[in-house]
C-alpha cells in the first residue's frame, strides 16, 4: 500500500478552513482507493510572521522538502500590510516556490456544467466543454529580476535565460501531448527583447514535438481572444507576469475564482497545490468559504505528484455532482441548497 507524506501550509484568513476540508476529502479518497496519507503542518505567510518574525521559516522549507507534496491554503491580509516588501506574507510564497524549485505553475480553467450560468460570457461563446490549461513560468521574469528605487524613479527587470524558457516549454509541450496536441505560446515579441528570446526558444523546443500544433500570440491579443473565443485554446504557455494576469482572466470566464485549482511543479514529483484565490480575511471564521478550489487542487496533486489518477478523477466527478444541487454563498443560485464550508466538504466525501 502506497503511503504519502503531505505538508500542510494552512496559511492565513480562510486558509485553515479550506485546507481542513481538502484533507477530509483526501482521507476519504485514500480509504476508497487504497493508499495512506501522513500529514505534517508548517507555517507560511502572516501566521509565520506572527510566530517567528519571518514569512518563511527554515523549518517550513525543510518539512516541505521532506514530503511527497504540499497543500497550501492562502496567505496575506490587512494585518500585515505595514510589513516591508521582503517580509510580507507574499514574500513567503515567492520564497517557497524558489526554495522548492517550483518553476511550472499549472492553472486549469474548466467549466463545470452546473456553474455555466455563472460565467459572464454568453453561452454560444463559451460552449459546454471549455477546458484551458495555462502553464505559467513561476520562478523567473520581472517578479524575480533586479529592482530598485531612487528619488522619483523605480524599476523592475524582466529577464529570462534560454534554460528557463526551455524547461517551462517542455512542461507545456508534454501536457499538450496528453491533451489535444495544441499549444499557444504567449509573449510580447513585437516590443520586448525577453519575449523575442522566449519565442525563439519555444520554436526550438517545438522541433522535439512535431505532433503538437504550435502557434504564437501577443499577450494583449490573447487577453482579447480569451473573451472573444476561449474555445480556441487548449494549452497556453507564458511568462510569470503574463501568466499571472491571464490565468485570473481565464478563471472568471469559468464563472468563479473560488472554483479553480492550481499546481506548482518542480523537475521531479514534488509539487505545491493551492487554490488561486486569496485569503479572504473578511469572511475568515464565518464558515462560508468555498473549499472546492482547494479540494480540486488535491485532485491535481493526486494526478501530477502522487500517481493516483483514478482518485483524482473521482474527486472531480464528485465535485461536479455535488454542484448540481449545493452551493456555498459565493456561487449560490436561487433554488439551490446553500451550504457552509464544512458541509460542502462533507457532501463531496459522501459523493465519493
Amino acid at each position: 500500500m502506497a503511503n504519502y507524506k503531505i505538508t500542510l501550509l494552512k496559511g492565513d484568513g480562510i486558509g485553515p478552513e479550506i485546507v481542513n476540508q481538502a484533507v477530509k476529502v483526501l482521507d476519504k479518497a485514500a480509504d476508497k482507493f487504497g493508499f495512506t496519507v501522513e500529514y505534517d503542518e508548517a507555517l507560511l505567510g502572516g501566521c509565520a510572521i506572527d510566530a517567528t518574525g519571518v514569512p518563511l521559516p527554515e523549518e517550513t522549507i525543510a518539512k516541505c522538502k521532506a514530503s511527497d507534496s504540499v497543500i497550501l491554503g492562502a496567505v496575506g491580509g490587512p494585518k500585515w500590510d505595514n510589513q516591508p516588501g521582503n517580509n510580507r506574507p507574499e514574500a513567503g510564497l515567492l520564497g517557497i516556490r524558489g526554495a522548492l524549485g517550483l518553476f511550472a505553475n499549472l492553472r486549469p480553467s474548466v467549466i463545470f456544467g452546473p456553474l455555466k450560468s455563472a460565467s459572464p460570457i454568453k453561452d454560444e461563446i463559451i460552449g459546454d466543454d471549455m477546458d484551458i490549461m495555462i502553464v505559467r513560468e513561476l520562478t523567473g521574469g520581472i517578479y524575480f529580476g533586479e529592482r530598485g528605487r531612487e528619488e522619483d524613479a523605480a524599476w523592475d527587470t524582466e529577464k529570462y535565460s534560454v534554460a528557463e524558457v526551455e524547461r517551462i516549454a517542455r512542461v507545456a509541450f508534454d501536457l499538450a501531448m496528453k491533451r489535444n496536441k495544441k499549444l499557444t505560446s504567449v509573449d510580447k515579441a513585437n516590443v520586448l527583447e525577453s519575449s523575442r528570446l522566449w519565442r525563439q526558444t519555444v520554436v526550438n523546443v517545438a522541433k522535439d514535438y512535431p505532433e503538437v500544433e504550435l502557434n504564437h500570440m501577443y499577450v494583449d491579443n490573447c487577453a482579447m481572444q480569451l473573451v472573444r473565443n476561449p474555445k480556441q485554446f487548449d494549452v497556453i504557455v507564458t511568462s510569470n507576469i503574463f501568466g499571472d494576469i491571464l490565468s485570473d482572466e481565464a478563471s472568471m470566464i469559468a464563472g468563479s475564482i473560488g472554483m479553480l485549482a492550481s499546481a506548482s511543479l518542480s523537475g521531479g514529483k514534488l509539487g505545491l497545490y493551492e487554490p488561486i484565490h486569496g485569503s479572504a480575511p473578511d469572511i475568515a471564521g464565518k464558515g462560508i468559504a468555498n473549499p472546492l478550489a482547494t479540494i480540486l487542487s488535491v485532485a491535481m496533486m493526486l494526478r501530477y505528484s502522487l500517481a493516483q489518477p483514478e482518485a483524482a478523477q473521482a474527486i472531480e466527478t464528485a465535485v461536479a455532482k455535488v454542484l448540481e444541487t449545493n452551493r456555498t454563498p459565493d456561487i449560490y443560485e436561487e433554488g439551490m441548497n446553500k451550504v457552509s464550508c464544512e458541509q460542502m466538504g462533507d457532501l463531496v466525501c459522501a459523493q465519493l
